[in-house]
Parts: C-alpha cells; sequence; structure tokens
C-alpha cells in the first residue's frame, strides 16, 4: 500500500494513539458508573462542556430529570470531545487518500457535511427536532462513502480510510444511541467494538503506509493462519467482556477464582444471560438481570479467556522460536501474562477501578499487537 502523502503514516499513527486514548478513557467513563452522566447528546446539559457554576447547575437540575453530578459529567463529555477529534483526524486521513481520485474530496466533504448537518437537525437547532430526517441524512452520507470506497482500490489507501470514517461516524451514532437508550448492553458493547475496530483499522492503515514496516520470515503463511484464527477468538473475548461489563456481571461469581459461588459450576441461565434485545425504555444502569444470568456471562467470559490465552501463548511460542520475530513474541507473551493476572485481579480484589481500566486497556494492546503482525509479517519474494 503506498502513501498518498509524505506525512500521512505519521497522522495515522497519531490516530492509533489516539484510538487507544478514546478506548481507555471510555472504559474509565464507563466502570465509573458515568456513561448516563450528560442525558442529552451531543451537549451536556445543554452545553458543549459540562455545567461548572452554581448557576449552569440549578439551570441545568431544573431542565434535566438526572441531577447533575459534575465529577461524572465532566468524564461523559471530554470523552466525547477527544473522540470528535479522532474523527476530525480521520476526516483528514479520508480526503489526504481520496484527493487524487475524481471527484474524491469532493464526494467525502460532501459525505461529511450530510452528516454534519443531521447533528443540528436532530438537536433541533432553529428548528423542531426531526430524527426521520436526521437519520435520512446520516444515512446517505454513509452511502455516499461506501459507494466510493467500493469503487477505489486500496492501493493508495483510498478504500480503507474511506471505510475507517464510514466506521467513526457510526461509532457516533452508536454514542447518542447509547445516551438515549440508557446504557442497552447491546449497544454499549456494540460501541466498545466500533472502537476497538476504529483501532484495528488505523493500526493496519499505520503499518501498511509506513516504510520499513513489513516483517519478513519464511513462517509468515503459517504464522499469518494462527494470528486470524487468534484474532477471531480475541474479538468474540473482547465481546463477551464487553457485554459483562454492559450487564455488570463482573463479579457475579463474588470474588472467588477458579471457583465460583463456592463451586466448579453454579446455577446459569444462559438463554437469559445472552438475550440481545429487550425493548427500548428500560435503565439499564446498574443492571436488570438476576444472578444465574449474570453467573452465565461472567463464566461464558472465563471459558473463553482459557480458550483464547492457550491459542495465543502457542502464537507466542512460535514467534519466540522464529528468527526476527522473537521480540513480536515476547511483546505478545509480556502482554497475555499481564492480561491474565490484571482479569484475576479484577475479581479476586473486588473490581478496583485502576486494575479494571487496565483489563481494557490490556485488551485493546493485544487487538493492537496481532492486527500489527497481520499487516507486517510476509514470506520472502
Amino acid at each position: 500500500m503506498n502513501a498518498p502523502s509524505k506525512h500521512f503514516h505519521r497522522l495515522a499513527w497519531a490516530g492509533v494513539l489516539l484510538a487507544l486514548a478514546v478506548i481507555v478513557f471510555g472504559g474509565f467513563v464507563r466502570l465509573s458508573n458515568a456513561g448516563l452522566s450528560c442525558p442529552d447528546w451531543p451537549t451536556c446539559y445543554g452545553k458543549a462542556t459540562w455545567p461548572t457554576q452554581d448557576h449552569e447547575i440549578a439551570a441545568a437540575n431544573e431542565g434535566f430529570e438526572r441531577v447533575v453530578e459534575v465529577s461524572k459529567a465532566w468524564r461523559e463529555q471530554f470523552h466525547r470531545h477527544i473522540a470528535a477529534l479522532l474523527g476530525l483526524l480521520v476526516l483528514t486521513l479520508a480526503l489526504l487518500a481520496a484527493r487524487k481520485r475524481k471527484g474524491g474530496v469532493g464526494s467525502v466533504l460532501a459525505a461529511a457535511a450530510l452528516v454534519g448537518i443531521s447533528i443540528p437537525v436532530y438537536m433541533g437547532v432553529g428548528m423542531a427536532p426531526n430524527h426521520e430526517l436526521s437519520v435520512a441524512l446520516w444515512l446517505a452520507g454513509e452511502l455516499i462513502l461506501l459507494v466510493q470506497a467500493l469503487r477505489w482500490s486500496n492501493v493508495d489507501a483510498a478504500r480503507l480510510s474511506t471505510l475507517l470514517l464510514m466506521v467513526i461516524i457510526f461509532q457516533a451514532v452508536l454514542g447518542m444511541w447509547t445516551v438515549i437508550w440508557l446504557v442497552k448492553p447491546v449497544i454499549v458493547m456494540a460501541h466498545l467494538m466500533g472502537g476497538l475496530l476504529t483501532l484495528s483499522l488505523l493500526t493496519w492503515l499505520a503499518w501498511k503506509t509506513t516504510p520499513g514496516g513489513p516483517l519478513v520470515s519464511a513462517e509468515a503463511p503459517k504464522l499469518r493462519r494462527l494470528l486470524w484464527i487468534g484474532l477471531v477468538l480475541l474479538v468474540l473475548q473482547i465481546a463477551l467482556g464487553g457485554w459483562t461489563s454492559a450487564n455488570y456481571a463482573a463479579l457475579a461469581c463474588g470474588t472467588e477464582f477458579p471457583t465460583c459461588q463456592g463451586q466448579w459450576w453454579p446455577a446459569q441461565d444462559y438463554r437469559e444471560g445472552f438475550v440481545l434485545w429487550r425493548g427500548i425504555g428500560v435503565d439499564y444502569e446498574g443492571g436488570v438481570l438476576d444472578g444465574p444470568a449474570r453467573v452465565a456471562i461472567q463464566m461464558a467470559h472465563r471459558l473463553m479467556a482459557l480458550l483464547v490465552v492457550g491459542h495465543l501463548l502457542v502464537v507466542a511460542i512460535k514467534l519466540l522460536r522464529s528468527t526476527g520475530l522473537r521480540y513480536s513474541g515476547g511483546l505478545l507473551l509480556a502482554l497475555l501474562c499481564a492480561q491474565v493476572a490484571l482479569g484475576i485481579s479484577n475479581i479476586v480484589a473486588g473490581l478496583p477501578l485502576w486494575v479494571a481500566v487496565a483489563h481494557n486497556a490490556g485488551a485493546a494492546l493485544l487487538l493492537f499487537t496481532v492486527m500489527g503482525l497481520l499487516a507486517r509479517l510476509r514470506a520472502p519474494e
């Protein structure tokens, strides 16, 4: 993949770092129960920032049902701001990649304008809120990007950059749904997975456009197959982790490990625990599931962890035994061990906030490492 400009890969790496920051801080917001601390979107109690002065707090308390908690509101709104900054950076990457395509810059700007207009239409700025029109504008913008992405090749990163912009726009919509649907678990999980997809695409883009990025090895074909399997398993495990967090099931087994509630196989309700859609209007903050359903989610997360750790351990050992790949193998092994230790610490220590946030960051770093290896590994010509 050829970089469309001299500094394109540097911007892509900045995007990787910013995406990591957004994911980790988003985990902090969610795990500190601040996900609904701003009851509106994209503003926070009607402000671009958040209420801080006494008169602002009093006015917000009168105008909104949810009482202002400044210590939480700043977290939610600051997370939105850094996510918006990431969106602008991805838009810049898409414009750079599309500038040599016929009508490329115009189509990307048109799509961005439609999405941008959909926000004040949704909010009702200068008019009555029109949610149907807002959705239509957003979908029109996404459709323009999709058509262009299908038309363009990826030799100069145009297709991947355009798809990345589509993903981050949808991420913003998921952020809105998280608020208006009261932290609905399936939306919270999808929002987490969308953030990690953004990180994955940025990682691929950064490595593919970085000079001297490839890792050449005779073992590359076999390693890449193992890494693809590992990626699928890791994504499933992260999704289970998101489902565990969204349903407040992290301590469903108490502080026991490896047993759960004094048993190796306690009562579990998988049917109830994995219902994805429960309608709209329910406030899911704090969770709505009973004990056996939460235990089922926690046990599924633990069992899947055994499979992921076993497979990635094999991959790490094979990397350590391959010439020129020992550093990558050591990094993967270190991250894997740290993630296991953090997961166990989460349980036995009663879910300390910093440990839970670090566990979230560890999942993102593991994904970054696996995606980076897939992007870089190639067989000798």
